[in-house]
């Protein structure tokens, strides 16, 4: 897969048989939202608002730590969010799965658990969208965030954000298996907003923004014991591992910190076992807050977590504030 992406972020030639599948993938994929939009397919509302935080792009570009960082931000002026997810990577034995801290990843998948760990609030997982943001309607919450849910369609939404990396944007701008995309790059015509991971290279037809992850702590696996970013709670060189949708992402930021490491990318979502944090010296090992929460059974004294957090640009936060202004006025 990192192969195929690289070649998709510099639209590489041996990509060009490829382009009349992307055409009908692109086609079929107007045609599913047209069939949305007329009625033909249900469309859900829920009774509360619900803003959707995805991208078009296959890969990762940020949006989780967003979804964290609003909820929060949500919950400093009043409101009782609560998250809704897919689960993408578990198998609960029945939905709508309601999420904890403590919930099996193999169950609700990797960033639900993560998120119901850095938020403290609710989150429910369900292939079945609708039906976990009802559970959490239900709950008590007063306005959901969909973590990723673009194309899910069956849900509606008030705002919908796009989240995309400023460096790389959306590749060479074609759909799969052509390109990066989901959806063709006309469907940002319809969304609320779009935000760059980092400064956005390129003009956009809605209004755009940005946003930082920077680094905010070293925890401990096994403990959960936290330290200053500034104070490196280990010594020398480390193994860095990145099972996440941009694993160089991970890697610059370590070299930003001016940690030495060698590097051990691997696949998005991957599922971790104790071997995978075993290797024959006795370095230390430092890894996302994502792959932490399927590590965490089985982590050795050497186990580190880089936590990291979404910061918006003012500007954002302005225009977010305008938004549910205007909702709360309906």
């Amino acid at each position: 897969m990192s192969r195929l992406q690289d070649a998709w972020y510099r639209d590489a030639a041996w990509l060009m048989p490829l382009r009349p599948l992307a055409g009908l993938y692109a086609s079929v994929m107007d045609a599913r939202r047209r069939a949305y939009q007329r009625g033909t397919k249900t469309v859900w509302t829920p009774p509360v608002p619900l803003i959707v935080i995805g991208n078009l792009s296959v890969g990762g570009t940020g949006k989780s730590p967003l979804v964290a960082w609003m909820a929060r931000w949500l919950v400093e002026r009043g409101w009782h969010p609560g998250i809704v997810s897919r689960g993408y990577g578990g198998h609960a034995r029945r939905y709508p799965l309601y999420v904890t801290p403590e919930t099996s990843p193999v169950e609700a998948g990797d960033e639900p658990v993560m998120l119901a760990a850095q938020t403290g609030l609710p989150v429910a997982v369900d292939p079945d969208r609708p039906r976990a943001a009802r559970k959490l309607v239900a709950a008590g919450c007063d306005i959901l965030l969909s973590d990723d849910g673009l194309q899910h369609l069956a849900m509606g939404r008030d705002i919908e954000l796009v989240v995309v990396d400023g460096a790389r944007g959306f590749g060479n701008g074609r759909c799969l298996p052509a390109g990066p995309l989901r959806e063709p790059l006309s469907r940002l015509d319809d969304v609320d907003a779009v935000i760059g991971n980092g400064p956005l290279q390129q003009d956009l037809p809605v209004p755009h923004y940005s946003m930082r992850l920077v680094p905010s702590r070293w925890r401990h696996l096994i403990d959960d014991v936290c330290y200053p970013i500034e104070g490196r709670p280990f010594n020398g060189r480390v193994h860095a591992l990145a099972g996440i949708g941009h694993p160089s992402r991970f890697f610059e930021t370590l070299e930003e910190l001016d940690v030495a490491f060698d590097p051990c990318p691997l696949a998005d979502h991957h599922r971790f076992d104790a071997a995978d944090l075993q290797f024959s010296d006795n370095r230390p090992v430092v890894m996302t807050a994502k792959d932490a929460v399927k590590c965490r059974l089985f982590a050795h004294e050497r186990c580190w977590v880089l936590d990291v957090e979404a910061h918006p640009d003012p500007a954002l936060v302005t225009w977010l504030e305008g938004r549910l202004a205007a909702l709360t006025e309906r």
